[in-house]
């Protein structure tokens, strides 16, 4: 066994700086919450190469005196706590005395700030190690942060970051929700000098959600209601039926002002929503729960965005109520607007109910093989007994839920999914477009105004190209905002497909298949009850597939249910 050393001062200081710093976002979340700590009325942050060239960020608060100067660059050194006790009545946002620490470690620092009874002063780091500390002025109390050259000593870690748009949603995804908390402040967020953030001080809470992120105030519902016997006060601000998300990227819980993470409460949440949204669709809502600090647990994870409550239960059951009676009593009817169109959609196309689609499925079962092109279980078998030729030969003999298609053949019932097989129609033909480059689609007499969140508009900015590849042309309409000129004439809920396709900043990614499949997806939107003569077409559609018996997404879209299979359940011999 080797011998036990102890480490040296600076992997030590590496070490300890990948525990709370791992990407520019760490290095905005822990200055951000710094300068709110201080008490900033006013902050601003200007990046370069989404913080790995610049992160500079202002502030007005109340500065760092002299002294304490060389202190703050020091491990555990922190003004929030003096002992033990104090983790029970945190109300600072940091406490560990860690982020400048690690900051430091990994990158080039220069700190200048001015307390209101001193002038200023400058400090310059690199590597961790003080390069100088003199006098230097600054116009107004607060401080002024420059991290360069971030990563420059590790450059392991600096080869994993992504590229620029994935960084810097991921610094948005973090300043977000300190706007949202703290509507009274001013916030600025730029890159290479492009504003991306600009909120000036909002009256409410309620006011900066919908500047923040883009969304008609009059879809937000709002209360506040205290629980004196519990000692919960719970703030919430809900979205109604019609802010209709393909991600949850709209939905922000906070603990005593902090942002926090929490599976239990995201999903208990999310549970009441499907009283109102479809499966597969999210809504918005800002969730702020007072409780008393030696309840709750922010120690429990470096970044202190995880939390460990007491009485979770209790909690979640107040929340449930809440959420239910404001969605169910005091939520608008959902609006519909339907753009003027030309020519209609086509006759084959039908609409049906979304879903988040699994199943435990063998999309393999139906494969062809590379020796004869034919299937399986055609090879094994005979073609008598396919899935296909049994599907080609059987006659529809009702619905079920509006979701199910039930056909006979022979000795077998076929059971189809009407979503998934529609999923399938759609996505191979759209596919076919996309890769002939011949999409069709049909001018909007009017076109379709789009607001969009800030990371929807940093992919769209990108990606612009991309869309109209899908045959969805778009321009520019005002800052916040793009107009949709054209549909395609298989795709349907345009606006929903589009929010899909410019999810995660990623659509440069998407190959055709990946572009077709989430389109396709997220155009699916309604159930309708097929008669005979819809279920037929639709099945012989199906059929002309190349791949029939799966959705692109790997789920079954036909299953049989043979006769031995019914004899066995009812104990026949």
């Amino acid at each position: 066994m080797s011998r036990v050393n102890i480490l040296p001062p600076d992997v030590i200081a590496k070490i300890a700086a990948g525990e709370a710093v791992d990407r520019p976002a760490s290095v905005v979340k822990e200055l951000l919450e710094n300068a709110l700590d201080a008490g900033a009325t006013s902050i601003e942050i200007y990046l370069k190469e989404a913080g790995r060239e610049l992160i500079h960020i202002k502030d007005n608060g109340s500065g760092i005196p002299h002294d304490d100067l060389e202190k703050i660059f020091g491990r555990h050194a922190t003004s929030k706590i003096t002992a033990i006790e104090d983790l029970e009545n945190l109300h600072s946002m940091g406490f560990r005395g860690e982020a400048l620490y690690s900051i430091a470690a990994v990158s080039d620092v220069l700190l200048t700030s001015r307390t209101l009874e001193k002038e200023g002063w400058q400090i310059h780091l690199r590597g961790g190690i003080r390069q100088n500390l003199e006098p230097a002025s600054l116009a107004h109390t607060g401080t002024n942060i420059k991290i360069t050259e971030l990563f420059f000593n590790t450059p392991a870690r600096r080869k994993f970051l992504k590229n620029n748009s994935s960084e810097l949603n991921q610094i948005i995804n973090i300043v977000l929700p300190y706007t949202l908390i703290h509507p009274e402040k001013r916030f600025l967020l730029t890159h290479a000098g492009r504003s991306i953030l600009d909120l000036r001080s909002a009256p409410s809470r309620i006011d900066r959600m919908a500047a923040a992120l883009n969304i008609d105030m009059h879809h937000l519902l709002s209360t506040d209601q205290e629980f004196v016997e519990e000692k919960i006060r719970v703030r919430m601000i809900l979205g109604d039926i019609n802010i209709q998300r393909p991600r949850r990227d709209m939905q922000f819980i906070f603990i005593n002002d902090r942002p926090v993470e929490s599976k239990n409460l995201s999903f208990n949440l999310n549970d009441v929503y499907k009283l109102i949204l479809s499966p597969g669709v999210y809504g918005a809502f800002m969730i702020d729960i007072g409780l008393d600090p030696s309840h709750v647990d922010v120690n429990i994870h470096p970044t202190k965005r995880e939390v460990r409550l007491k009485d979770e239960g209790r909690l979640i059951s107040i929340l449930r109520r809440m959420t239910e009676y404001q969605l169910m009593q005091k939520g608008q009817a959902k609006e519909f607007s339907l753009p003027p169109q030309e020519g209609g959609l086509p006759a084959n196309q039908m609409i049906f109910a979304p879903g988040q689609l699994q199943a435990n499925f063998n999309p393999g079962a139906y494969a062809h093989t590379k020796d004869t092109g034919l299937p399986l279980d055609f090879q094994l078998f005979g073609r008598e007994n396919t899935l296909r030729f049994k599907f080609e030969k059987s006659r529809f003999v009702g619905n079920f839920l509006q979701k199910y298609l039930i056909f006979e053949a022979d000795e077998s019932l076929l059971i189809v999914d009407q979503h998934a097989a529609q999923e399938r129609i759609m996505f191979e033909e759209f596919k076919n477009q996309i890769e002939k480059s011949q999409v069709e689609s049909q001018p909007l007499l009017t076109p379709i105004l789009l607001r969009l969140t800030p990371q929807e508009k940093i992919a769209w900015e990108e990606n612009q190209e991309r869309l109209a590849l899908a045959g969805i042309e778009s321009t520019q309409f005002d800052q916040d905002t793009i107009a949709l000129q054209t549909q395609p004439l298989l795709l349907k809920n345009i606006e929903m497909v589009v929010r899909t396709l410019l999810a995660g900043g990623e659509t440069p990614r998407l190959d055709i298949d990946t572009l077709a499949r989430r389109a396709c997806k997220a155009s699916i939107t309604a159930g309708d009850k097929l008669d005979s003569s819809q279920a037929d077409h639709q099945r012989k559609e199906l059929l002309k597939c190349v791949d029939p018996f799966t959705c692109p997404h790997g789920r079954p879209t036909v299953i049989e249910v043979t006769r031995d299979f019914l004899d066995r359940q009812f104990l026949r011999s």
